[in-house]
């Protein structure tokens, strides 16, 4: 049975000229996915108006939310003793937003209530890809 958690969070977009715009989002994790998270981003808050949504690990986040984390297209560091900031890279260019760390955290918990950390069942993950990809071959 697939559980999924979706929580609003309220974001600050901090733009080029140091500017913070507010930013809506979307949390959310899927007991089928259990390694990652997801964050949806209206099309209102993307630079071509279509829905956003950036995945990366679970523990990522949880890394992120103690320290500076991340060495690809996303990273995540705490900014004083409140917020914390995602770093999201892509070949459109770079997005910096700044989120309550509470939010993030009780949304990370409420994800660890669903799946437990080291309890992701990553081999039914995989079988279960395999064979949507290959069928029954």
């Amino acid at each position: 049975m697939d559980i999924t958690l979706e929580q609003p969070a309220r974001a600050r977009l901090i733009t080029a000229d140091e500017q913070e715009l507010p930013a809506s989002a979307t949390l959310r994790y899927s007991s089928a996915d259990p390694l990652a998270v997801h964050i949806d981003f209206p099309a209102e808050v993307s630079l071509d108006g279509e829905c956003v949504t950036w995945t990366f690990a679970r523990s990522l986040l949880a890394e992120g939310l103690r320290g500076p984390a991340g060495d690809g297209d996303v990273h995540i560091w705490p900014c004083g003793g409140a917020r914390t900031v995602l770093e999201f890279h892509s070949p459109y260019g770079l997005a910096l937003l700044r989120f309550d760390s509470s939010a993030l955290r009780r949304f990370l918990m409420r994800s660890h209530a669903v799946v437990a950390v080291g309890r992701e069942d990553v081999g039914s993950a995989v079988d279960e890809g395999l064979s949507a990809l290959f069928g029954s071959v």
